[in-house]
């Protein structure tokens, strides 16, 4: 009860008006978007995965991997560090295998995490399992031919 007095008095004596908002608010945060959030996106359903996976122009790696995979946790950040070194060269997409049963069997995975390097459509190369930045900047230069 006496916390919810001085929660009370507490409220009564901070102004109720918002700050100002936009890009003249004084001390406004500005927001952006980092090389990885351009290069790592997230596949909403098998239309999506076609779209922006098989037909684009550029490569892509593809990230299997599932909330509750220990490995998976370790690998998704390491890697989308990698991908967002390259410089757009090449996009990264995630894909739940909880959410997209459909794509995970289509593409073989048995295992997660499993990671696809795809060029064009196809499946050019892939592994399984966690891997240091060494071999995933080896795994990446070799997909896009650097």
């Amino acid at each position: 009860m006496a916390q919810r007095i001085a929660l009370r008095q507490l409220l009564s004596l901070t102004p109720r008006t918002l700050p100002p908002q936009g890009p003249l608010a004084p001390h406004g945060r500005a927001f952006g978007t980092s090389a990885s959030c351009r290069s790592t996106f997230n596949v909403q359903d098998g239309n999506d995965f076609q779209d922006r996976v098989v037909n684009n122009p550029k490569p892509v790696v593809v990230d299997f991997h599932a909330q509750w995979c220990g490995p998976c946790k370790i690998l998704g950040p390491r890697l989308e560090k990698m991908v967002a070194k390259q410089d757009g060269k090449v996009l990264m997409a995630k894909v739940d295998i909880d959410d997209h049963t459909d794509l995970a069997i289509e593409y073989e995975v048995s295992a997660v995490p499993t990671v696809l390097a795809m060029k064009n459509g196809d499946v050019v190369d892939k592994f399984v399992g966690i891997k240091d930045e060494d071999q995933l900047e080896a795994f990446l230069k070799k997909l896009i031919g650097a």
